[in-house]
């Protein structure tokens, strides 16, 4: 057995290299926890903030996700002086005759969310848990898991919280119902794109949810039920190995990721993948590979000022920040970073642990993933990794869906900003997007897109911000650039604003077709290759804990100008370094003749062509 001890955060990060490591970061994080959680009670208050549920649920689903953490280190073997706490809260919470019974659940119910977590600490300690538990507890105990069975919920991820209710069930040794997840998986299966990726359900966004829940969960099931359920495993291990592929462009070598989409306030979470490949055993790049992923991504995440003074997670990023939030984010929610944890389930001995971290596998420095609809850029070695997309859209409509699913391009270095008011540019989060007015400084981008399509080198989108006006755009990876070809169609008289990435305010150095900030944290650069409309370089600057990155007020160097109703070609090419020395690349150039589209990268040579 392993006796824990606890170093601050700021210690741990700088070494972070060893199971000792990984589990004193996990067991300070918990020990933070458990000077907020009283004796005898079911859930703990973490902040005074609201989610769209109760205060009473928030505090459940606070305490719920720390056990994402505590089961796998309980699993692997760890002795945690708190555990009987949490074991405590378990019987009380799911005693119906206690005060403190966390309730009968409805349609949607968050409770539900926080099941899987029970069900995983069925499924990994059996017995080692249902011993602590009388014959009434632990009836007590499924009856109210069992609740999830035939719930109604989301048509989402959601459906594997009731499988990993009923796996825990099974391996425990308590009735389980094998239709049920039958029935799950059958829904499933109708998010399946190929080539490994799901979307969140029918028509719905393919962001982390796809990596920390389909796949995650997908291995913890096919590792401990391949025995019984061997083709359904099978499958699923196929599918994460594809996946897989894909997945690791996400990664920078610093091992920051892409901040894209909802739920970025997991944090950790964006990893947990590599956890669950760790956990199964999955040959698809080496232990010393997905250990040097998981690693890195921890120590840039210790480094950053996400705990408050208590050392309890906060709400935000990068930095606290509340604005960027879902509507279903309460104190507690950022503690599903834990899942990355699960690789405390995996002894000392394992292959996991035993190797060396390793850097990144050498990557192409252009990957495209056709079912997601992005291309990942790798430049300067992996240091900084741009993702551009388009078509996704998160269709419950949470704050700030534009800005998480819709911009054109998303960095590790420099994220994105988020909107903070509707009225004036500076609010209107017009970094990676061509924002347009009607005269009336009210600014509309790219939203839901009318059409996508995966080219050969390019996206291709169509976008109408009005009826009467219709947007083509082709998004183009070109060495460290990206360029971005736009053909506007409209009725009427508009304003137009293209924003490069946001940067640390600082003044913009602009010249006739070029702005270009170099700021604290980095340099970046519009430049406009339009055929015939010239706009003018500018730049804009934000309210502070607009970047998701950083809370002081960012720099955007833009591109503005006006069109006529008509037919219009607006282009340019954007490039972002951490490096301030950096002299810009050779500028791409392009040329638009008889329905074809023609873009040179010239450092390499390569020419795009593309018809329309």
């Amino acid at each position: 057995m392993v006796k824990l001890g606890v170093r601050t955060v700021t210690e741990i990060s700088k070494i972070l290299s060893s199971r000792e490591d990984v589990t004193a970061t996990l067991v300070t994080m918990l020990s933070a926890l458990d000077k907020q959680f009283p004796a005898h009670a079911a859930q703990f208050s973490l902040g005074n903030t609201c989610a769209h549920y109760t205060q009473d649920i928030a505090e459940m689903e606070g305490l719920s996700r720390a056990l994402w953490g505590l089961f796998p280190l309980l699993a692997g073997g760890a002795q945690v002086p708190f555990s009987e706490k949490y074991i405590t809260a378990i019987k009380l919470g799911t005693d119906p005759h206690s005060p403190a019974y966390w309730g009968e659940t409805g349609p949607y119910d968050q409770r539900l969310v926080e099941m899987a977590a029970y069900g995983l600490g069925l499924a990994l300690l059996q017995d080692k848990l249902t011993r602590h538990f009388s014959a009434t507890e632990l009836e007590n105990l499924h009856r109210w898991l069992n609740q999830i069975t035939d719930a109604q919920m989301p048509d989402s991820n959601w459906n594997y919280f009731a499988i990993i209710v009923q796996l825990g069930f099974k391996r425990a040794g308590l009735p389980y119902d094998q239709a049920a997840i039958d029935r799950r998986f059958t829904m499933m299966e109708a998010y399946y794109l190929g080539g490994g990726w799901y979307s969140d359900g029918p028509g719905r966004p393919k962001d982390y949810y796809i990596s920390m829940a389909f796949h995650f969960y997908g291995l913890i099931y096919a590792t401990l039920n391949a025995e019984d359920d061997p083709t359904r495993a099978a499958t699923l291990r196929e599918r994460a190995c594809l996946f897989a592929k894909d997945f690791i462009y996400f990664s920078a070598a610093d091992g920051a990721s892409v901040p894209f989409g909802r739920s970025l306030t997991y944090r950790f979470a964006m990893v947990a993948f590599w956890s669950g490949v760790a956990f199964a055993g999955l040959d698809v790049f080496s232990p010393g590979v997905v250990k040097g992923i998981i690693l890195r991504h921890l120590r840039w995440w210790l480094e950053q000022p996400i705990f408050d003074r208590d050392g309890i997670l906060t709400l935000g990023f990068a930095y606290p920040n509340l604005a960027m939030c879902e509507d279903y984010n309460s104190p507690g929610s950022p503690y599903w970073a834990l899942k990355v944890f699960l690789i405390m389930a995996l002894p000392e001995t394992h292959a996991f642990w035993q190797a060396e971290a390793l850097p990144l596998p050498s990557l192409a420095p252009v990957h495209a993933i056709v079912p997601a609809q992005q291309i990942l850029q790798h430049s300067d070695n992996s240091k900084h990794v741009v993702m551009l997309t388009s078509g996704q859209l998160e269709l419950n409509n949470y704050v700030n869906t534009e800005a998480k699913y819709t911009k054109f391009a998303y960095s590790t270095r420099f994220g994105f900003t988020i909107e903070r008011g509707r009225y004036g540019i500076k609010h209107a989060a017009c970094d990676s997007m061509l924002l347009l007015s009607d005269n009336d400084n009210y600014w509309r981008g790219r939203r839901e897109c009318e059409s996508v399509e995966m080219l050969d080198g390019a996206i291709y989108s169509r976008w109408l911000p009005w009826h009467d006006v219709q947007v083509d755009t082709w998004l183009i990876p070109c060495g460290d650039w990206h360029v971005r070809v736009h053909r506007v169609n409209t009725a009427r008289r508009l304003q137009t604003v293209e924003g490069g990435f946001a940067v640390m305010k600082a003044e913009a150095e602009l010249t006739v077709r070029q702005s270009l900030v170099n700021a604290a944290n980095g340099v970046s650069a519009v430049v406009d290759l339009s055929p015939l409309a010239v706009r003018v370089a500018d730049s804009v600057i934000t309210p502070p804990n607009s970047s998701v990155m950083f809370a002081e007020c960012a720099a955007i160097p833009t591109l503005t100008g006006e069109i006529a109703p008509g037919e219009h070609w607006l282009c340019c090419a954007v490039v972002a370094s951490a490096n301030h020395n950096m002299l810009l690349p050779a500028l791409p150039t392009l040329h638009i003749q008889n329905n074809t589209l023609n873009v040179t990268d010239n450092i390499s040579g390569k020419i795009t062509t593309l018809n329309f």
